[in-house]
């Protein structure tokens, strides 16, 4: 018998690709698996990739309530923006990963401004490859999973924040997602006649919920305010995120000796003990489909030097290490397993 989990919000993209993973995991047993408007379904009907697995056979979703969680050595939340905090306040002593936004932002008056529901507080925040992350996420019963975007492109930057080797006031990000990273929820703009063929930024303006998560994340990285322009892409098709990062170079960087070695080396050492980050070799930039179905993260950098600014490439899957898979590392970390435990650095390109 392995340690008992339990999946809260589990109809969902997030929820089913949690429930993918924890179904191969060599030390996780699948307790309840609950989803609000999908109760009494069976799993696999809305889950269909899951038939003929033991775990789901027969099995419908539960009601999502304390006492049929509660029971459960760690408890993944996948709910919506704003039912994550109601549902822990009657789980006081519970072990959780939350993939919702409520526990992220430390920043009361962002929270508001960009989510409109009272302000739940912060949790340890769960990105394990900044600095002092793990051992913060060892210590930490309450860990707050970051966002899709926001890990995608907190990834490419953190090290160069980190080792000085840009400017934290003046970073641009645009990054396209896959129609996934909008939910289950039918949309009448993400329907396939809206999307396929045809690329289109929304949010525009700093509007984007992750712009506040991400800022805070490279302001403390930096040590110092960051500033960000960020545009959200949405691409046609299904899982993964892009995004291109650039920001400022630090006095000395573009005219030095070489600064491509300079921002390589930077990703090189910060990323030395991660296993789930490679950066890429010289010239060759990454793509979606290459970490597709995996909680891989592959990284590409180089210095535009006529421009000034270092350039960052950087892909997810939004389901993989930037939602489900890294809950399922978060959840490693907490309980003691080997990180990589359940989980897969390759993709399933093409």
């Amino acid at each position: 018998m392995g340690i008992r989990v339990a999946v809260a919000g589990a109809s969902g993209y997030a929820g089913g690709e949690l429930l993918r993973l924890l179904a191969g995991h060599p030390d996780l047993e699948i307790g309840a698996v609950t989803g609000a408007s999908s109760a009494g379904k069976p799993v696999t009907s809305i889950h269909p990739n899951l038939v003929g697995h033991p775990a789901f056979d027969g099995r419908a979703f539960a009601a999502t309530d304390a006492d049929t969680l509660g029971d459960a050595e760690l408890i993944f939340m996948a709910l919506p923006h704003g039912e994550s905090a109601a549902l822990a306040e009657r789980l006081p002593d519970a072990r959780i990963v939350d993939l919702s936004a409520d526990f992220r932002l430390g920043d009361e008056a962002a929270w508001e401004t960009f989510y409109g529901v009272p302000y739940a507080g912060r949790w340890t925040y769960g990105l394990p490859e900044l600095p002092g992350a793990r051992d913060a996420i060892v210590a930490a019963r309450t860990v707050a999973a970051p966002g899709c975007y926001a890990t995608t492109s907190i990834l490419g930057l953190a090290p160069l924040l980190s080792a000085g080797l840009v400017e934290p006031d003046d970073i641009v990000i645009v990054a396209a997602s896959g129609t996934s990273g909008a939910g289950r929820t039918p949309r009448a703009d993400l329907l396939a006649s809206e999307v396929m063929g045809s690329l289109s930024a929304y949010k525009v303006g700093g509007k984007h919920r992750h712009t506040p998560e991400i800022e805070q994340a490279l302001t403390e990285v930096a040590g110092t305010p960051a500033t960000l322009s960020f545009t959200p892409v949405l691409a046609p098709m299904p899982r993964g995120i892009l995004a291109t990062c650039t920001a400022k170079l630090a006095p000395g960087v573009a005219t030095g000796p070489d600064p491509d070695a300079a921002l390589r080396g930077a990703f090189a050492g910060a990323y030395a003990d991660s296993p789930f980050v490679h950066l890429l070799p010289p010239g060759q930039w990454p793509v979606t489909g290459a970490v597709a179905g995996s909680n891989g993260a592959h990284v590409q950098v180089t210095a535009d030097t006529h421009a000034g600014r270092a350039v960052v490439v950087s892909t997810t899957d939004n389901l993989g290490k930037g939602a489900a898979g890294q809950a399922v590392q978060l959840a490693n970390i907490m309980l003691g397993l080997p990180e990589t435990a359940g989980l897969t650095t390759h993709g399933v390109t093409p």
